[in-house]
């Protein structure tokens, strides 16, 4: 199976040693988005939901470079720093969606990069 790396200038460009996805076979996997503005590489520091909606814009940025869209994910991890903005992040990840959103897990963590408040990861299946 081969590897074809993605990147694009839609979504920030990594700060570290990672790819901003990496497709192999028919599965892209996008490594965990926080809400960097592309353009400026700047931090969105309002409040979460503002936070997740240019988390949101940068996964599809990735995915849209790998010639798909957000309906074509199969799996999203969420993680938060806190599990109290869980309804909030809840209601912006879900306008996202249609009715069939895919599978997802959310979890509190003690830290993210930046000190941001959310952090999302994709796995997506290609047509």
């Amino acid at each position: 199976m081969s590897k074809k790396i993605i990147t694009t200038e839609n979504a920030p460009q990594a700060i570290g040693p990672y790819s901003q996805a990496v497709q192999a076979g028919r599965f892209l996997f996008v490594s965990g988005q926080i809400p960097l503005e592309p353009a400026t590489g700047e931090l969105i520091e309002s409040d979460v939901q503002a936070q997740t909606r240019r988390v949101m814009e940068n996964l599809r940025g990735v995915i849209k470079a790998a010639g798909a869209s957000l309906s074509a994910i199969v799996k999203c991890t969420i993680f938060l720093n806190s599990m109290s903005d869980f309804a909030e992040v809840n209601e912006v990840y879900g306008s996202y969606f249609g009715d069939a959103p895919p599978a997802r897990a959310t979890v509190e963590v003690s830290r993210l990069p930046k000190d941001v408040s959310v952090e999302i990861d994709a796995i997506v299946y290609l047509d």
